[in-house]
Protein backbone atom coordinates (compact mmCIF):
# COMPACT_ATOMS: atom_id res chain seq x y z
CA UNK A 1 0.00 0.00 0.00
CA UNK A 2 1.54 3.27 -1.13
CA UNK A 3 1.57 6.10 1.38
CA UNK A 4 1.72 9.80 0.59
CA UNK A 5 5.18 11.33 0.88
CA UNK A 6 5.75 13.39 4.01
CA UNK A 7 7.39 16.79 3.97
CA UNK A 8 10.12 17.08 6.55
CA UNK A 9 10.60 20.11 8.73
CA UNK A 10 13.93 20.92 7.06
CA UNK A 11 12.21 20.94 3.65
CA UNK A 12 9.56 23.36 4.90
CA UNK A 13 12.21 25.71 6.27
CA UNK A 14 14.11 25.55 3.00
CA UNK A 15 10.98 26.42 1.01
CA UNK A 16 10.23 29.32 3.37
CA UNK A 17 13.77 30.70 3.04
CA UNK A 18 13.67 30.46 -0.74
CA UNK A 19 10.29 32.22 -0.81
CA UNK A 20 11.63 35.06 1.37
CA UNK A 21 14.56 35.52 -1.03
CA UNK A 22 12.32 35.93 -4.08
CA UNK A 23 11.59 39.51 -5.26
CA UNK A 24 8.71 41.36 -3.60
CA UNK A 25 6.79 41.59 -6.87
CA UNK A 26 6.82 37.80 -7.31
CA UNK A 27 5.80 37.23 -3.70
CA UNK A 28 2.83 39.63 -3.98
CA UNK A 29 1.80 37.98 -7.24
CA UNK A 30 1.94 34.54 -5.66
CA UNK A 31 -0.08 35.67 -2.66
CA UNK A 32 -2.72 37.93 -4.27
CA UNK A 33 -2.81 36.57 -7.78
CA UNK A 34 -4.66 33.32 -7.11
CA UNK A 35 -8.40 32.76 -7.04
CA UNK A 36 -8.49 31.19 -3.55
CA UNK A 37 -7.41 34.48 -1.97
CA UNK A 38 -10.35 36.39 -3.48
CA UNK A 39 -12.73 33.53 -2.67
CA UNK A 40 -11.72 33.76 0.99
CA UNK A 41 -12.26 37.55 0.96
CA UNK A 42 -15.77 37.19 -0.50
CA UNK A 43 -16.64 34.49 2.03
CA UNK A 44 -15.39 36.59 4.96
CA UNK A 45 -17.33 39.64 3.75
CA UNK A 46 -20.47 37.57 3.30
CA UNK A 47 -20.24 36.18 6.84
CA UNK A 48 -19.53 39.63 8.25
CA UNK A 49 -22.57 41.16 6.53
CA UNK A 50 -24.84 38.33 7.69
CA UNK A 51 -23.62 38.58 11.30
CA UNK A 52 -23.90 42.36 11.22
CA UNK A 53 -27.47 42.17 9.92
CA UNK A 54 -28.53 39.57 12.49
CA UNK A 55 -26.89 41.57 15.30
CA UNK A 56 -28.70 44.69 14.16
CA UNK A 57 -32.08 42.94 14.12
CA UNK A 58 -31.52 41.43 17.57
CA UNK A 59 -29.89 44.40 19.33
CA UNK A 60 -31.68 47.37 17.78
CA UNK A 61 -34.85 47.01 19.92
CA UNK A 62 -32.68 47.03 23.06
CA UNK A 63 -30.80 50.13 21.91
CA UNK A 64 -34.07 51.97 21.27
CA UNK A 65 -35.45 51.03 24.71
CA UNK A 66 -32.25 52.06 26.47
CA UNK A 67 -32.16 55.37 24.59
CA UNK A 68 -35.85 56.04 25.34
CA UNK A 69 -35.27 55.43 29.04
CA UNK A 70 -33.09 58.56 29.17
CA UNK A 71 -35.52 60.79 27.24
CA UNK A 72 -37.66 63.51 28.75
CA UNK A 73 -41.31 64.05 27.73
CA UNK A 74 -40.24 66.81 25.32
CA UNK A 75 -38.07 64.37 23.37
CA UNK A 76 -41.10 62.24 22.48
CA UNK A 77 -42.87 65.07 20.67
CA UNK A 78 -39.73 66.30 18.90
CA UNK A 79 -39.64 64.70 15.44
CA UNK A 80 -35.90 65.39 15.14
CA UNK A 81 -35.09 63.07 18.06
CA UNK A 82 -34.32 59.49 17.03
CA UNK A 83 -32.01 57.66 19.42
CA UNK A 84 -30.02 60.42 21.10
CA UNK A 85 -32.18 62.55 23.46
CA UNK A 86 -31.91 66.33 23.30
CA UNK A 87 -32.89 66.71 26.95
CA UNK A 88 -31.50 63.63 28.71
CA UNK A 89 -33.05 62.83 32.05
CA UNK A 90 -32.89 60.14 34.75
CA UNK A 91 -36.44 60.80 35.96
CA UNK A 92 -37.73 57.45 34.72
CA UNK A 93 -35.19 55.48 36.73
CA UNK A 94 -35.54 57.77 39.72
CA UNK A 95 -39.31 57.57 40.12
CA UNK A 96 -39.55 53.87 39.25
CA UNK A 97 -36.98 53.24 41.97
CA UNK A 98 -38.74 55.44 44.54
CA UNK A 99 -42.45 55.14 43.80
CA UNK A 100 -42.78 51.62 42.38
CA UNK A 101 -41.10 50.02 45.43
CA UNK A 102 -38.20 48.67 43.43
CA UNK A 103 -36.05 47.82 46.48
CA UNK A 104 -38.87 45.90 48.16
CA UNK A 105 -39.69 44.05 44.95
CA UNK A 106 -36.00 43.27 44.43
CA UNK A 107 -35.49 41.57 47.79
CA UNK A 108 -38.84 39.75 47.70
CA UNK A 109 -38.12 38.40 44.23
CA UNK A 110 -34.52 37.59 45.21
CA UNK A 111 -35.72 35.52 48.18
CA UNK A 112 -38.33 33.65 46.14
CA UNK A 113 -35.98 33.04 43.22
CA UNK A 114 -33.15 31.78 45.44
CA UNK A 115 -35.40 29.39 47.35
CA UNK A 116 -37.02 28.05 44.19
CA UNK A 117 -33.74 27.77 42.25
CA UNK A 118 -31.89 25.93 45.04
CA UNK A 119 -34.73 23.47 45.59
CA UNK A 120 -35.26 22.86 41.87
CA UNK A 121 -31.54 22.32 41.31
CA UNK A 122 -31.25 19.72 44.07
CA UNK A 123 -34.47 17.92 43.14
CA UNK A 124 -33.56 17.86 39.45
CA UNK A 125 -30.12 16.50 40.28
CA UNK A 126 -31.56 13.76 42.51
CA UNK A 127 -34.33 12.71 40.11
CA UNK A 128 -32.10 12.95 37.04
CA UNK A 129 -29.47 10.75 38.70
CA UNK A 130 -32.08 8.13 39.61
CA UNK A 131 -33.50 8.02 36.10
CA UNK A 132 -30.06 7.86 34.47
CA UNK A 133 -28.29 5.31 36.67
CA UNK A 134 -30.92 3.00 38.15
CA UNK A 135 -32.93 0.49 36.16
CA UNK A 136 -36.29 -0.16 37.79
CA UNK A 137 -39.81 -0.97 36.67
CA UNK A 138 -41.54 2.20 35.64
CA UNK A 139 -38.37 4.10 34.73
CA UNK A 140 -39.70 4.90 31.27
CA UNK A 141 -43.10 5.77 32.75
CA UNK A 142 -41.54 8.27 35.16
CA UNK A 143 -39.49 9.78 32.34
CA UNK A 144 -42.66 10.04 30.28
CA UNK A 145 -44.32 11.93 33.13
CA UNK A 146 -41.35 14.30 33.21
CA UNK A 147 -41.70 14.93 29.47
CA UNK A 148 -45.45 15.43 29.97
CA UNK A 149 -44.81 18.29 32.38
CA UNK A 150 -42.83 19.96 29.59
CA UNK A 151 -45.52 19.42 26.96
CA UNK A 152 -48.75 20.29 28.79
CA UNK A 153 -49.49 24.05 28.57
CA UNK A 154 -49.50 25.75 31.95
CA UNK A 155 -52.82 27.42 31.24
CA UNK A 156 -54.62 24.06 31.21
CA UNK A 157 -53.82 23.46 34.89
CA UNK A 158 -54.31 27.05 36.03
CA UNK A 159 -57.67 26.64 37.78
CA UNK A 160 -56.99 23.23 39.32
CA UNK A 161 -53.60 24.31 40.65
CA UNK A 162 -54.99 27.53 42.09
CA UNK A 163 -57.84 25.70 43.85
CA UNK A 164 -55.41 23.11 45.21
CA UNK A 165 -53.37 25.74 47.03
CA UNK A 166 -56.30 28.02 47.83
CA UNK A 167 -57.92 25.15 49.75
CA UNK A 168 -54.82 23.13 50.55
CA UNK A 169 -55.47 19.72 52.12
CA UNK A 170 -52.53 17.33 51.70
CA UNK A 171 -53.82 13.82 50.91
CA UNK A 172 -57.22 14.98 52.25
CA UNK A 173 -55.75 14.68 55.74
CA UNK A 174 -58.10 17.20 57.31
CA UNK A 175 -61.09 15.43 55.82
CA UNK A 176 -59.94 12.12 57.33
CA UNK A 177 -59.48 13.75 60.71
CA UNK A 178 -62.97 15.19 60.47
CA UNK A 179 -64.28 11.71 59.74
CA UNK A 180 -62.40 10.37 62.77
CA UNK A 181 -64.20 12.76 65.09
CA UNK A 182 -61.76 15.66 65.30
CA UNK A 183 -63.92 18.02 63.27
CA UNK A 184 -64.18 20.72 65.93
CA UNK A 185 -60.44 20.91 66.53
CA UNK A 186 -59.54 20.90 62.85
CA UNK A 187 -62.08 23.57 61.98
CA UNK A 188 -60.88 25.74 64.84
CA UNK A 189 -57.27 25.48 63.66
CA UNK A 190 -57.57 25.46 59.89
CA UNK A 191 -61.19 25.68 58.83
CA UNK A 192 -60.76 22.22 57.21
CA UNK A 193 -58.22 23.59 54.70
CA UNK A 194 -55.20 25.91 54.66
CA UNK A 195 -54.98 28.90 52.34
CA UNK A 196 -51.46 28.97 50.94
CA UNK A 197 -52.08 31.58 48.24
CA UNK A 198 -50.48 34.92 48.94
CA UNK A 199 -47.35 33.24 50.32
CA UNK A 200 -44.19 31.60 49.01
CA UNK A 201 -45.41 28.13 50.01
CA UNK A 202 -46.98 27.16 46.65
CA UNK A 203 -43.68 27.78 44.85
CA UNK A 204 -41.74 25.96 47.59
CA UNK A 205 -44.01 22.91 47.41
CA UNK A 206 -43.93 22.84 43.60
CA UNK A 207 -40.12 23.10 43.66
CA UNK A 208 -39.73 20.28 46.20
CA UNK A 209 -42.03 17.98 44.21
CA UNK A 210 -40.35 18.77 40.89
CA UNK A 211 -43.44 20.41 39.38
CA UNK A 212 -42.32 24.03 39.33
CA UNK A 213 -41.88 26.15 36.23
CA UNK A 214 -39.64 24.33 33.67
CA UNK A 215 -38.69 21.70 36.27
CA UNK A 216 -39.22 18.90 33.75
CA UNK A 217 -36.60 20.45 31.48
CA UNK A 218 -34.09 20.59 34.34
CA UNK A 219 -34.67 16.91 35.17
CA UNK A 220 -34.17 15.98 31.52
CA UNK A 221 -30.93 17.98 31.33
CA UNK A 222 -29.54 16.37 34.49
CA UNK A 223 -30.54 12.90 33.23
CA UNK A 224 -28.70 13.49 29.97
CA UNK A 225 -25.64 14.68 31.88
CA UNK A 226 -25.56 11.72 34.27
CA UNK A 227 -25.90 9.26 31.40
CA UNK A 228 -22.48 10.48 30.25
CA UNK A 229 -20.85 9.83 33.63
CA UNK A 230 -18.86 6.52 33.54
CA UNK A 231 -20.37 3.74 35.64
CA UNK A 232 -16.87 2.72 36.74
CA UNK A 233 -16.73 5.68 39.12
CA UNK A 234 -19.73 4.44 41.07
CA UNK A 235 -18.65 0.81 40.92
CA UNK A 236 -15.26 1.65 42.40
CA UNK A 237 -16.96 3.60 45.19
CA UNK A 238 -19.28 0.67 45.94
CA UNK A 239 -16.28 -1.67 46.10
CA UNK A 240 -14.66 0.64 48.67
CA UNK A 241 -17.77 0.33 50.84
CA UNK A 242 -19.52 3.57 49.94
CA UNK A 243 -23.31 3.55 49.93
CA UNK A 244 -25.55 4.91 47.20
CA UNK A 245 -26.35 8.20 48.88
CA UNK A 246 -22.76 8.77 50.00
CA UNK A 247 -21.52 8.07 46.47
CA UNK A 248 -24.05 10.55 45.15
CA UNK A 249 -22.95 13.29 47.57
CA UNK A 250 -19.18 12.77 47.51
CA UNK A 251 -18.54 11.70 43.90
CA UNK A 252 -21.48 12.57 41.66
CA UNK A 253 -22.31 16.01 43.05
CA UNK A 254 -18.74 17.40 42.68
CA UNK A 255 -18.66 16.17 39.08
CA UNK A 256 -21.95 17.86 38.24
CA UNK A 257 -21.20 21.32 39.67
CA UNK A 258 -21.05 23.09 36.26
CA UNK A 259 -24.32 21.46 35.23
CA UNK A 260 -25.95 22.34 38.55
CA UNK A 261 -24.85 25.96 38.14
CA UNK A 262 -26.47 25.97 34.71
CA UNK A 263 -29.73 24.60 36.13
CA UNK A 264 -29.58 27.12 38.97
CA UNK A 265 -29.13 30.01 36.54
CA UNK A 266 -32.04 28.86 34.39
CA UNK A 267 -34.32 28.31 37.39
CA UNK A 268 -33.34 31.60 39.00
CA UNK A 269 -33.82 33.71 35.87
CA UNK A 270 -37.15 32.10 34.91
CA UNK A 271 -38.50 32.56 38.42
CA UNK A 272 -37.19 36.13 38.49
CA UNK A 273 -39.22 37.14 35.44
CA UNK A 274 -42.19 34.80 35.97
CA UNK A 275 -45.62 36.39 36.01
CA UNK A 276 -47.77 33.28 35.48
CA UNK A 277 -47.31 31.52 38.82
CA UNK A 278 -46.75 34.70 40.79
CA UNK A 279 -49.97 36.18 39.42
CA UNK A 280 -51.78 32.93 40.17
CA UNK A 281 -50.64 32.44 43.75
CA UNK A 282 -49.67 35.88 45.06
CA UNK A 283 -52.10 38.35 43.52
CA UNK A 284 -54.26 38.12 46.64
CA UNK A 285 -51.45 39.53 48.80
CA UNK A 286 -51.08 43.15 47.71
CA UNK A 287 -48.36 43.80 50.28
CA UNK A 288 -46.10 41.23 48.62
CA UNK A 289 -44.48 43.21 45.81
CA UNK A 290 -42.50 41.26 43.20
CA UNK A 291 -40.58 42.34 40.13
CA UNK A 292 -43.50 42.03 37.65
CA UNK A 293 -45.51 44.37 39.91
CA UNK A 294 -43.23 47.35 39.32
CA UNK A 295 -44.27 47.63 35.66
CA UNK A 296 -46.44 50.72 36.01
CA UNK A 297 -46.24 54.45 35.37
CA UNK A 298 -45.21 56.32 38.55
CA UNK A 299 -47.59 59.07 39.57
CA UNK A 300 -44.87 61.70 39.33
CA UNK A 301 -44.43 60.86 35.62
CA UNK A 302 -48.10 60.90 34.66
CA UNK A 303 -48.76 63.44 31.91
CA UNK A 304 -51.60 64.43 29.59
CA UNK A 305 -49.78 65.89 26.60
CA UNK A 306 -49.73 64.70 22.99
CA UNK A 307 -46.98 62.10 23.44
CA UNK A 308 -48.44 60.40 26.50
CA UNK A 309 -48.77 56.94 24.94
CA UNK A 310 -45.19 56.91 23.68
CA UNK A 311 -43.89 58.21 27.00
CA UNK A 312 -45.86 55.66 29.05
CA UNK A 313 -44.65 52.88 26.76
CA UNK A 314 -41.06 54.03 27.29
CA UNK A 315 -41.60 54.01 31.07
CA UNK A 316 -42.91 50.43 30.95
CA UNK A 317 -39.88 49.44 28.87
CA UNK A 318 -37.61 51.09 31.43
CA UNK A 319 -39.29 49.00 34.13
CA UNK A 320 -38.45 45.92 32.07
CA UNK A 321 -34.82 47.02 31.76
CA UNK A 322 -34.59 47.48 35.53
CA UNK A 323 -36.07 44.02 36.03
CA UNK A 324 -33.56 42.23 33.78
CA UNK A 325 -30.53 44.28 34.86
CA UNK A 326 -29.68 41.99 37.84
CA UNK A 327 -29.90 38.98 35.52
CA UNK A 328 -27.52 40.59 33.02
CA UNK A 329 -25.01 41.27 35.80
CA UNK A 330 -25.34 37.71 37.10
CA UNK A 331 -24.77 36.19 33.65
CA UNK A 332 -21.69 38.34 33.10
CA UNK A 333 -20.04 36.59 36.03
CA UNK A 334 -21.48 33.10 35.45
CA UNK A 335 -21.44 32.73 31.67
CA UNK A 336 -18.39 30.43 31.75
CA UNK A 337 -20.23 27.92 33.96
CA UNK A 338 -23.34 28.26 31.81
CA UNK A 339 -21.44 27.34 28.64
CA UNK A 340 -19.71 24.41 30.36
CA UNK A 341 -23.01 23.06 31.66
CA UNK A 342 -24.74 23.25 28.28
CA UNK A 343 -21.78 21.54 26.59
CA UNK A 344 -21.88 18.68 29.09
CA UNK A 345 -25.66 18.29 29.14
CA UNK A 346 -25.68 16.16 26.00
CA UNK A 347 -28.59 18.15 24.55
CA UNK A 348 -26.57 19.80 21.80
CA UNK A 349 -24.31 18.28 19.30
Amino acid sequence: MNSQPTIKKETKNKIRVEFDRTPLKDRLKAKFGNMSFYTDIVWYLFRFIILLGVSYIVLYPFFTKIAASFMSPDDFIDVTVMLIPKYPSLDQYKYIFLENEYVKAFFNTLSLSLISAILQTFVSCLVGYGLAKFKFKGNALVMGAVILTMVVPHGTVYLSMFMEFRYFDLFKLFGLLDFAGYEGIIKALTGNTIQLTGTFWPMVILSITGLAFKNGLYVFMMRQFFRGVPDELEESAYIDGSGTFRTFLQIIIPLSVPMMITIFLFAFSWQWTDDFYTEMFMSSNRSLVLMPDIVAVPKSLETSYAGTELYNSAINNTCGLMIIMPLVIMYLFCQRYLVQGIERSGIVG
